[in-house]
């Protein structure tokens, strides 16, 4: 998509928007505040007047922090696209029973893969002789029957009421990036009305019912971005905050005047498998300086 940007009174920037395969980490409401205004070498918004006043000032510095999308590299023209294989549609990557403590809960529980890196949670023989519906998520942590829920996991559904007759559902797990292996548990909690009459507490609204571990098994996947740290240098000095398993670089920090080209050339991946790898990331001035204190992810697999 292309789109035109104006920076200051006059000056049009053209922008070509694209797209990539995750969110940017952080907040989607609020950026970090910008870098300082770029050096006179590196200059991201016009060159003042000899004698700027005040007003003109402040607007010269509001159009280098102007954030929009980063606009493709010349010397990538022959670059080839990022890619991830998927995992064929069908595949099985993880599956179990469910039960709760006391026998009330019963059912089985498998995840396919939708073969365009989404992925279906399969539920089907859900019995229930509980009073309330249940519901019913993953999560990247641990919880324990009895625990409280503020927040009721990936992919979570209401399975239904009190039932004698299974029930089964498939549910698309939302969420869970392009590698759900992260989600470690199964839980099952109330969906009871909050404040519901004649609820025991034990199954009042958001309390969890049953747990179950969950043990993936996701296929290897292919790709051709493969990031190595080349050492902080001009443009490109924040720290690497966490490496995957095998030591490669997962996640970047970016530091004060950190631009986007350089950033991507400290790791030896071009800028469109930075950008593919981190949707939503923004830049400014004519140089694409990028945000201090933006959290990069760096790893393929973390889209």
């Amino acid at each position: 998509m292309i789109r035109t940007v104006a920076t200051g009174a006059a000056a049009l920037v053209t922008v070509v928007a694209l797209s990539g395969c995750s969110l940017l980490r952080g907040s989607d409401t609020a950026l970090p505040a910008p870098s300082d205004p770029p050096t006179a070498s590196r200059s991201a918004a016009p060159t003042p007047s000899a004698t700027p006043d005040a007003a003109s000032e402040g607007d010269l510095l509001e159009a280098s922090a102007t954030p929009r999308a980063p606009t493709p590299v010349a010397t990538e023209a022959t670059v080839p696209d990022p890619v991830l294989t998927p995992i064929p549609a069908g595949t099985v990557l993880t599956e179990g029973d469910v039960a709760s403590p006391k026998g009330s809960i019963h059912f089985h529980y498998r995840v396919v893969a939708d073969g365009d890196d989404t992925f279906t949670a399969q539920y089907s023989g859900v019995t229930s002789t509980l009073p309330v519906p249940i519901d019913v998520g993953f999560f990247e942590r641990e919880r324990q029957v009895g625990d409280g829920l503020t927040y009721r996991g990936v992919g979570d559904d209401v399975l239904g009421g009190p039932t004698s007759s299974p029930l089964a559902k498939s549910v698309p797990l939302d969420g869970s990036g392009v590698d759900p292996s992260g989600l470690v548990t199964l839980v099952v909690s109330s969906a009871a009305r909050p404040g519901q009459a004649d609820v025991p507490i034990e199954i009042g609204a958001d309390k969890v019912l049953a747990v179950a571990p969950v043990r993936w098994s996701v296929p290897a996947r292919q790709t051709n971005v493969h990031p190595v740290d080349g050492g902080a240098r001009a443009n490109a000095a924040g720290p690497v905050t966490a490496t995957t398993g095998s030591g490669a670089p997962r996640t970047y920090t970016v530091a004060r005047n950190d631009l986007i080209g350089d950033v991507a050339a400290r790791f030896g991946i071009s800028v469109k498998a930075l950008v593919w790898c981190n949707e939503g990331v923004q830049v400014f001035g004519d140089d694409q300086y990028l945000y201090e204190g933006t959290s990069l992810n760096l790893d393929p697999l973390a889209r």
